[in-house]
């Protein structure tokens, strides 16, 4: 395992090119399993989630390239069954049920790892492939499920959940007749999978609503996408820029997916806004100030922004608070930022930060991918040296992080553990 050693302090300044988007890119290539012809996909991450999902697809029959930021995908041979081996580092591997119920009426998909059949989000995915026809049992780890194929439904999420919205999405896409999908997830990373659908022959209506309308078809077509910008890797360096007191510049920056993040800087004295030439321009207005947050399903404010705007608060002048309502333990950071010298408090789910004058390099360890971020954001403004261990985590959803910064001028660098 690799770790990164951060000497802070450094104003960032210059220019950075937002990665394609991990979040987006992962449905993206599971829908490539419905596709009677080839799928050539652009702007795809170099992540590790990515890998693991095409290791994934080649095991399903799906046979996939992976060059310069390009996957080739051609279904040869479908087949039902996802191993726990691969499934077990990857919740979103979850998405493969949709498509291979769809197509083969038959899906083997091992649990994800640390995930009972009752927890959200899979019983959500189920109870809504269910009313299409399909049933479940589970099976020495796996959910197996079978039906006779799929026919379209009225279903109602009980929460906006944003894989069970993609899984019935290429679910319906290729079920017999109408499904109507109610209180869906509204992100643009939904969207991006819609429109994809589209492209290769779907009949989709409302994506980015909470009221999405699947008229399904007999079978989709190969067709070339290009992935969105990824907007969490877009936010996390507009607060590297203000933490810094530097001064980005943000290319293919997807700013109005972006809203409730930047209203929130804004509040805290960042200026964002986006240039004549299509660059988006961050850099402090003025002292950092705390503001109170509260996480959303989009477009409110994004859990996955959490953790890097509580590394921002923590240098700002008073106090704020962050309440945390989509998950239940995404706090895990905090007593890492503590070693650091922040003044956080927490009462279940709300964190009152109070801002210091600095922050102090320190070792610390991140406990998932977006804490893995506000690590990097809190040694790039601390004094002195700060290590961060077991950054595979960051590496699942950040395309060359420490290469990028390093590029603005942060003192960053990798080693091995």
């Amino acid at each position: 395992m690799d770790k990164l050693i951060i000497k802070g302090g450094v104003p960032l300044k210059g220019t950075i090119n937002v990665s394609g988007s991990k979040n987006a890119a992962l449905p993206i290539l599971t829908a490539c399993l419905l596709a009677k012809g080839p799928v050539r996909l652009t702007n795809v991450p170099r992540l590790r989630d990515i890998n693991t999902t095409l290791k994934l697809l080649n095991i399903l029959g799906c046979e996939t390239t992976f060059e310069d930021n390009v996957v080739t995908a051609q279904v040869k041979e479908l087949k039902p069954e996802a191993p726990y081996e691969l499934v077990k580092t990857m919740r979103a591997s979850v998405l493969c049920l949709g498509p291979l119920l769809g197509l083969l009426g038959e899906a083997k998909v091992a649990l994800p790892g640390g995930c009972a059949i009752g927890a959200r989000p899979v019983d959500l995915h189920l109870k809504a492939l269910e009313r299409m026809g399909a049933k479940f049992i589970l099976d020495s780890g796996y959910i197996h499920g079978i039906c006779g194929g799929l026919v379209g439904a009225r279903i109602m999420f009980d929460f906006p959940t944003v894989g069970g919205t993609e899984n019935l999405l290429m679910a319906a896409s290729v079920a017999k007749g109408c499904t109507i999908l109610e209180n869906c997830a509204r992100e643009p990373e939904v969207v991006d999978l819609a429109n994809f659908l589209i492209a290769m022959g779907a009949r989709i209506r409302g994506a980015g609503t909470s009221v999405i309308e699947v008229e399904g078809v007999r079978e989709l077509k190969g067709c070339e996408y290009r992935v969105m910008p990824d907007r969490i890797e877009a936010g996390t360096y507009l607060v590297a820029g203000a933490i810094t007191d530097g001064e980005l510049k943000l290319v293919d920056c997807p700013l109005e997916d972006l809203d409730a993040l930047v209203t929130k800087l804004r509040e805290m004295n960042v200026y964002v806004e986006k240039q004549t030439d299509g660059t988006v321009l961050v850099h402090r207005n003025g002292p950092l100030m705390g503001v109170d947050v509260v996480t959303q399903p989009h477009p409110g404010f994004p859990t996955d922004m959490q953790a890097q705007v509580m590394a921002l608060m923590c240098v700002a002048e008073g106090s704020g608070s962050i309440q945390e309502k989509i998950f239940e333990n995404r706090f895990m950071h905090v007593s890492e930022l503590g070693r650091m010298g922040a003044r956080i408090t927490l009462k279940d789910r709300t964190a009152m930060v109070r801002g210091v004058e600095h922050l102090e390099g320190a070792p610390v360890m991140a406990s998932d991918l977006r804490a893995s971020a506000s690590l990097v954001l809190a040694g790039l403004v601390a004094k002195g040296t700060t290590e961060i261990q077991r950054i595979y985590h960051l590496d699942r959803g950040y395309e060359r992080m420490e290469e990028k910064l390093s590029a603005v001028g942060a003192i960053i660098r990798r080693e091995p553990e």
